[in-house]
């Protein structure tokens, strides 16, 4: 008889896909505190501790702090003092490295598995570490397997995006980031953890671009992009404002902003 290996298990798997999509599982009824206490080193130094993700609503400060940073980092890069950089940019760059960040699990447990990964905005944790992808811990479920591709991102939508995403959006509307650009952040990370599972798994790109077509057709994100008719191309109808950062408000473009033209590419 000859022995089939086990399969990874969907952490591990989603995690070859790039630190974008990477995530830890805690148990649901296991509290910050306690695991911060039961996590050290191998020296034994205590681990880096973990933070609920819904203080990002409940404690403006936390988001404040993140938006500083970002605002700090687009003025040096410009040779600027911060104050020379709007904060609504600064909060609107923010979000979209955030929302990338939280959605990006469940879109590759999406792809790989034709599986729903649900989770809260306050079942989340995080290691609010600055810039990059930060450590992200979710609750040690089992994804929920959909068959349907309509269906799967009909659910993703409602329970995902409509759900943590849109929290989180909510929470940066306090910084006067509009509506249309928050939902054009959230179409923009659609499309890159789609671009980014291509990159790693090429044999998958054309089921990921499709799983991005069907979300950017439903909503909450029907109206906030486009795609070419290959599938390759996206053009938000928005944009992040990053380009307001840069000296005279003449910084360089996104490739999938608004103002860069249709998406024919």
């Amino acid at each position: 008889m000859t022995h089939t290996p086990p399969r990874a298990a969907t952490p591990q798997r989603v995690a070859a896909l790039g630190p974008f999509f990477a995530y830890e599982t805690h148990e649901a009824d296991e509290t910050h505190e306690t695991r911060r206490a039961h996590e050290t080193h191998d020296d034994g130094a205590v681990a880096v501790p973990w933070h609920p993700m819904a203080e990002l609503l409940d404690d403006p400060a936390v988001l404040g702090e993140r938006v500083a940073f970002a605002r700090n980092h687009l003025a040096a890069a410009g040779g600027r003092p911060p104050e020379a950089v709007e904060r609504r940019v600064a909060a609107s760059v923010t979000h979209l490295g955030l929302v990338a960040r939280l959605l990006s699990p469940a879109f590759a447990v999406a792809v790989l598995d034709g599986a729903l990964l649900g989770y809260g905005l306050r079942e989340a944790r995080w290691q609010p570490t600055p810039g990059g992808p930060f450590p992200l811990s979710l609750p040690a479920r089992d994804a929920v397997p959909v068959a349907d591709p309509a269906e799967l991102a009909a659910r993703f939508a409602a329970e995902v995006l409509d759900g943590p995403v849109r929290e989180l959006g909510e929470a940066v509307a306090a910084f006067s980031v509009s509506p249309r650009i928050r939902w054009g952040n959230v179409a923009s990370a659609v499309n890159g953890a789609a671009a980014g599972v291509a990159r790693s798994r090429p044999e998958l790109a054309l089921a990921a671009r499709e799983f991005a077509r069907r979300l950017l057709a439903v909503p909450p994100l029907r109206g906030a992009g486009t795609v070419a008719a290959d599938g390759t191309g996206f053009r938000r109808r928005s944009c992040c404002l990053i380009y307001r950062a840069a000296p005279d408000r003449a910084g360089a473009l996104c490739g999938d902003c608004v103002l860069a033209g249709p998406a024919d590419a």
